[in-house]
């Protein structure tokens, strides 16, 4: 048997950071939003655990047990008692290594995947309780839609009521580092003699729920923060020059998704998509464009059953985007 899960990617509206906390990792509070760019994951039994991956930028995802994805299976394996006998394939999409959590994406993927193959309910505890140890973003992966992240991003808040949003996303030619950011967030702040704050807050929290609840992207993209920008641009300061393209062919709001270097543009409509990213792309100051749509849904299951030409009976388990 074999399971196949199709995971959004995500981009933060609003990316509060504060302190570095005692487990290393610095306090967030995050609006994420999971967006219509999808990697998938294919979990196979198999005699011991193994990784492949094909698509986009595969040069730069491991193959081994770094992949994200792998290591989830392992912790999900390891959580209910079973061998990891797995063999998971990753067909990227996703931009590596961009901001917009493709890796923490296939971890999810990974352990809905494997889930099922081992015969968990998708509502089993272990499922949130392996996302959060894999990494800050995992969880949200795992849940989709639009929520308010605390914490490091593992404590999550729904906000169900939220209308249907347009993005374009230029991609970099290069990727960034997350920790390199991070520590170019705290390095400048010191530099400037401005503390961190002790517990971002989402300031004012009712305002951004209600803008996300209007469905109007005028009045959310007033609202679009991230504090891990001024460190992006520090390091790769061409993206001020994407951002401005975006803006000047009408985007309403821009911003730096999550760690970067990927430029996420909120527009009116799919007209208004469609130029923003033609400018983009003759503006010639990033790799490639792509439009979204959000929020969409984290994995919802589907089963179907296949029969090969010599008549033989095999099940197989797909498991798809619920809403896209």
């Amino acid at each position: 048997m074999s399971v196949t899960v199709r995971v959004p990617a995500k981009v933060n509206l609003h990316l509060g950071v504060g302190g570095t906390r005692p487990d290393g990792y610095h306090e967030l509070v995050s609006v994420f939003q999971s967006v219509s760019l999808f990697d998938t994951v294919t979990a196979t039994g198999a005699p011991e655990l193994s990784v492949t991956v094909a698509g986009e930028d595969t040069a730069a995802v491991p193959a081994d047990h770094r992949n994200l994805a792998a290591r989830a299976a392992a912790l999900l394996a390891e959580r209910i008692g079973v061998e990891p006998g797995v063999h998971l394939h990753i067909d990227k999409r996703i931009p590596v290594a961009g901001g917009m959590a493709g890796g923490s994406a296939d971890a999810a993927a990974a352990i809905v995947a494997c889930a099922a193959l081992w015969g968990l309910e998708p509502d089993h505890e272990a499922l949130h309780e392996v996302a959060v140890q894999v990494g800050s973003d995992v969880a949200f992966a795992l849940l989709g839609g639009t929520a308010i992240g605390t914490g490091r991003g593992e404590n999550l808040t729904p906000l169900t009521h939220c209308g249907r949003f347009h993005w374009v996303f230029a991609l970099a030619h290069e990727g960034l580092s997350t920790p390199r950011v991070f520590v170019e967030c705290d390095r400048l702040r010191a530099e400037a003699g401005t503390p961190p704050p002790e517990g971002p807050a989402l300031d004012p929290a009712a305002d951004f729920e209600a803008a996300l609840a209007s469905g109007d992207p005028a009045r959310l993209a007033a609202l679009l923060r991230n504090d891990l920008q001024g460190a992006a641009l520090t390091i790769r300061p061409e993206l001020a020059d994407t951002l401005g393209s975006g803006l000047a062919a009408g985007a309403l709001g821009a911003l730096v998704s999550g760690s970067g270097p990927t430029c996420a543009f909120l527009v009116r409509d799919e007209e208004a998509a469609r130029t923003v990213a033609a400018a983009l792309v003759a503006s010639g100051h990033c790799r490639s464009v792509r439009t979204a749509h959000g929020p969409v849904d984290g994995p919802a299951a589907r089963v179907t059953t296949a029969t090969d030409t010599t008549g033989t009976d095999r099940s197989s388990l797909y498991i798809s985007q619920g809403a896209a």
